[in-house]
């Protein structure tokens, strides 16, 4: 893309930091959360601007604010005032809210290292079933729990789960077939299945041991969980 000729006209500016790539996105030391929402909108007013052609000096005069200003808004430097705000947004032609995209404040993470996950106690556990609470997410709105699931001894009777919700399994080690509802799957290592969680499921046969595969279970509300009555 070629460059705008009025970047040509301000060459004597101060230079614009560049776009990070996807290596400069990679953060090796600790995250500060303070001027989260800063950043946030220091990011969404420079690459609107950069979309529209603009540059500095004429986004700012189109808002009424100093390019000093503008590029310390565009980097983070400063908080904007709602005046300021509505001025870009005049200047940019978007909609305030454009400016808020991704700034709905530090997001959750959960690290758990090789062998520190949480044992549960499930009804599979005296069958030679061993689950490993690998992580989980919780929100207003939505709640996701990750497990290592074990199965290491052959059975005759195995444990049937449902639940509210969406479950994705991954077969890491060994190969069984599963069943949901009146279908049943052959599963090997590398296979995927997502079902129902309102559909009974569960393992119906075990052809090599151990198996080893992660279940991954979503549910649309918090509540749900609170009724699980157990998954994989």
């Amino acid at each position: 893309m070629s460059r705008p000729a009025n970047d040509a006209a301000n060459e004597g500016e101060p230079q614009e930091t560049p776009p990070p790539g996807p290596a400069a996105r990679e953060i090796t030391g600790p995250v500060d959360s303070r001027g989260w929402l800063e950043r946030a909108i220091a990011v969404r007013v420079r690459e609107l601007r950069r979309l529209g052609g603009a540059t500095v000096a004429e986004v700012a005069a189109r808002a009424g604010i100093s390019k000093a200003t503008l590029s310390k808004i565009e980097n983070a430097q400063i908080s904007c005032s709602l005046t300021t705000l509505a001025g870009l947004a005049e200047a940019l032609d978007v909609p305030v809210t454009s400016f808020f995209r991704g700034a709905e404040g530090p997001r959750e993470a959960v690290h758990t290292p090789a062998g520190a996950g949480a044992r549960i106690v499930a009804r599979g556990t005296r069958m030679g079933h061993d689950y490993t609470l690998l992580g989980g997410l919780r929100g207003p709105h939505q709640r996701m729990e990750a497990h290592l699931v074990s199965l290491t001894e052959r059975s005759e009777v195995f444990p049937l789960f449902q639940h509210p919700g969406t479950e994705l399994l991954y077969v890491l080690e060994g190969s069984m077939v599963y069943g949901h509802g009146s279908s049943s799957y052959t599963l090997h290592p590398g296979d995927a299945l997502q079902l129902d969680g309102e559909g009974v499921h569960g393992p119906r046969e075990l052809l090599t041991l151990p198996i080893r595969f992660l279940s991954v279970v979503a549910h649309a509300h918090p509540e749900d969980a609170a009724h699980d009555a157990g998954h994989a």
